[in-house]
């Protein structure tokens, strides 16, 4: 059995081992250690990276009780290697499952809730409760959660006897009842967990949630912590700085800016609208009589206003009103006709326009791809037929 480093120090960033095995595993090689201090993926947290004996570690899984690390390149068994973490790496991920310790401690504590589903990746950290909060709880939460990290209390990690673990209470999503690794936040929380922590809350640096929404009658929260919450919060700062900047307001003003913009541009497009309105109810008072087809084109109707436009154009011929909104190779398009049963020819056109629709005896829709020189030279050249029964 591999001896587990990262149990006994968390912060080992180097060490020693000795290769048991090396075995090939598609295009990587699994090799055994007889001691390691690369976490395996395991509690919801991804597994360390870093380089063993000059290859690269791209994965670590334990499976019945074997750890496996999965290289980039072989390494010889009962060999000495030397191993190096990617240790910011690691270190953020102890900040962040550090923080989430303390804050599903204090959920706990304060409401009831469990934490039921925990995932840590790069730059990425969702929680689980089984209960729902409100963003005001979660604020108060997360200042309490802050209070601690300033407190700077110790954080210990032990595998208690069976004696001595029956007479804790801790927190854990599985029932457990042997090799049982409790991690203990001074005054806050005691956990089950198999994964490296920092050894006193300080070390979090902060914790910030930044959203949360319903989930399986619970919550689901994002949060950060430490490093990766200094990222994020310099993402945002220079996202609301550039905001700022085009719309020529003070940072803590750009939400009120922005509504301010969005009711102009809603007033814009509805005005637009209206213009729209006003210029297509002249185009269809304009359309001539005839006997023959209507064929129009209007690049950028919409569905509904092209709708109106055929039923207009409808009112003018006793053939087909065929209108269509779009570009060369990509037309909506809406038929329509009083006198002509459109259902019936609708394979012949679609066949004659390379499209795709159909609809009721009076009034066919679709899209289709053919240019508006075929589209033209179809409905041109179409006499007026299939009168409706």
């Amino acid at each position: 059995m591999t001896e587990k480093l990262y149990d006994l120090d968390s912060h080992l960033r180097e060490f020693s081992a000795k290769v048991i095995s090396c075995e090939k595993d598609g295009e990587r090689w699994a090799v055994v250690l007889d001691r390691t201090a690369f976490f395996p993926e395991g509690g919801g947290q991804a597994a360390d990276s870093g380089e063993l004996g000059g290859c690269r570690v791209l994965d670590v899984q334990e499976a019945s009780g074997v750890i496996r690390h999965y290289l980039d390149a072989p390494l010889t068994a009962g060999e000495a290697v030397a191993g190096k973490l990617d240790w910011e790496k690691r270190f953020r991920r102890m900040q962040n499952h550090s923080g989430e310790h303390l804050l599903s401690g204090l959920v706990h504590a304060h409401y009831g809730y469990r934490n039921v589903g925990f995932h840590l990746g790069d730059g990425d950290v969702t929680v689980d409760f089984d209960g729902e909060l409100t963003r005001p709880q979660l604020d108060e939460l997360e200042t309490e959660v802050n209070l601690a990290i300033a407190g700077n209390v110790p954080v210990t990690c032990w595998y208690p006897a069976k004696e001595e673990l029956n007479a804790l209470e801790y927190r854990s999503k599985l029932e457990l009842t042997e090799n049982v690794r409790l991690v203990k936040i001074e005054g806050y929380d005691l956990c089950a967990c198999c994964a490296p922590h920092v050894s006193r809350t300080g070390e979090i640096g902060s914790m910030h949630i930044l959203d949360f929404m319903r989930h399986r009658g619970g919550i689901r929260l994002r949060m950060l912590c430490g490093l990766d919450a200094v990222e994020d919060a310099r993402a945002r700062y220079q996202a609301t700085l550039s905001i700022s900047g085009l719309l020529s307001v003070p940072q803590l003003e750009t939400p009120k800016a922005v509504r301010r913009v969005l009711g102009e541009l809603e007033e814009t497009k509805q005005a637009l609208a209206d213009a729209r309105r006003q210029i297509l109810q002249m185009k269809a008072a304009a359309l001539p009589e005839t006997t023959g087809n209507l064929c129009l084109f209007e690049p950028e109707l919409d569905m509904l206003s092209l709708r109106e436009l055929v039923n207009a154009g409808m009112e003018k011929t006793s053939g087909m009103c065929a209108a269509f909104s779009g570009k060369d190779g990509d037309w909506k398009y809406i038929i329509g006709s009083r006198s002509v049963d459109l259902r019936s020819l609708a394979k012949e056109i679609n066949a004659a326009i390379n499209g795709r629709g159909g609809g009721r005896p009076e009034m066919i829709q679709g899209s289709c791809t053919a240019s508006r020189k075929e589209i033209e030279a179809y409905f041109g050249l179409k006499a007026p037929k299939a009168e409706k029964e």
